[in-house]
């Protein structure tokens, strides 16, 4: 990416959610894409969609995000994206699973702020480059 401008791509059911994450991470001169559906985003990227992040979360009906991880993986999609997973689901076994199909970080919602969760997704990025 020669302009230098970070892209991301979040996918959530949550309209709200989305909304709130699509406004902080503008905020902070990312360029946002959204998805509403574990589906969508998935045809988005085998359309050929491609974001440095993906903020992925786990509960969604239909194809839920350990699903999603599981497609990228097998598919070898998104190879090149960091996939950070940002959900409700605070279990071990849950954030391990994650990981293991290929996410880079496992944020729980109700223990991060919108803007701590933008500080850590920068944080993410820095270590990349």
């Amino acid at each position: 990416m020669s302009d230098n401008k970070k892209t991301i791509f979040i996918v959530d059911d949550d309209e709200f959610i989305l909304d709130m994450y699509a406004i902080k991470f503008r905020e902070e001169g990312f360029e946002v894409e959204v998805a509403k559906s574990g589906e969508e985003a998935l045809r988005r990227v085998r359309e050929g969609f491609y974001s440095q992040i993906t903020l992925l979360d786990i509960i969604m009906p239909g194809l839920d995000g350990f699903e999603f991880l599981r497609i990228m993986k097998k598919e070898n999609l998104l190879r090149d994206s960091l996939i950070v997973v940002l959900t409700n689901l605070g279990q071990k076994e849950d954030v391990q699973r994650a990981l293991d199909l290929g996410a880079h970080d496992y944020i729980v919602k109700a223990h991060f702020t919108p803007l701590e969760v933008v500080k850590k997704v920068n944080s993410l990025l820095e270590h990349r480059s």
